[in-house]
């Protein structure tokens, strides 16, 4: 298995790594941060040890496992970075810090930069102060949304909805359909101008690279077919040669 980043330079550094939670209570630390950790942290630790969380959304919007996806899907026109107190409970804890950022059409994986950017820089000024520097926490207020993990099912592609959502869905990295039976993965896409003729057409309906779906069409830039590498969809058409009204999404 390849070690994390966080683990290599910890090791440099002559830091040491353990994957023990009970490691954490015997080593006399003052504090704690979790980042990212994906697992709620028994009370019997959270009371020998205090600790602060880095999470990457605007709670109590989005507490969970995916909070920078489920804002892309849902369409939010900001995201951000909270520290909070950690607690037995959820993404629950009260907020230390928060740090807002606008969410236009950024792909996951350049959001996801960005926060740990912000996040970081946040979360040194937050601590800088030491324990005892930190400021009052305040609780979380508004409506609870929490952020499920990404399925399978979450990345397929329903042309059915409209091309905005799917264009949401393509942001993520890792969304798919289907072409003659194979998996097709589309890999980045363009919500398109009005196609003559569209209307004409059923969902998934292959236009050129323009695909047809429940509301406007989505134009395929960068696809991978199953078992290839990626390519751009002028390469890909040029050698699948749709037919007249083939489809994605049917077998």
């Amino acid at each position: 298995m390849t070690p994390s980043p966080v683990k290599e330079a910890a090791t440099e550094l002559g830091i040491a790594v353990t994957h023990d939670m009970d490691d954490v209570a015997a080593a006399a630390v003052e504090l704690a941060v979790v980042v990212a950790y994906g697992r709620i942290i028994p009370t019997r630790l959270l009371d020998l040890v205090p600790m602060v969380n880095l999470h990457f959304s605007l709670l109590p919007r989005w507490r969970g496992a995916a909070p920078v996806e489920r804002a892309i899907l849902a369409g939010d026109d900001e995201t951000g970075v909270c520290v909070m107190k950690v607690e037995a409970g959820l993404d629950t804890g009260p907020v230390y810090a928060v740090r807002t950022v606008p969410l236009d059409d950024e792909a996951l994986d350049a959001l996801r930069q960005q926060l740990v950017a912000v996040g970081s820089d946040l979360l040194v000024d937050t601590l800088a102060g030491g324990v005892s520097g930190l400021p009052e926490p305040v609780p979380q207020h508004g409506d609870v949304t929490i952020a499920d993990k990404i399925t399978k099912e979450d990345l397929h592609l329903d042309w059915a909805e409209p091309a905005v959502q799917l264009k949401r869905v393509v942001r993520l990295g890792r969304a798919w359909t289907r072409f003659r039976g194979k998996r097709l993965t589309v890999l980045q896409a363009a919500v398109g101008d009005a196609e003559p003729g569209a209307a004409e057409h059923a969902p998934g309906s292959l236009l050129g690279p323009a695909v047809v779906t429940g509301a406007g069409t989505l134009v395929l830039q960068r696809v991978q077919p199953e078992s290839r590498s990626p390519m751009s969809a002028d390469e890909w058409l040029r050698g699948v040669r749709p037919t007249d009204g083939e489809r994605l999404g049917t077998d």
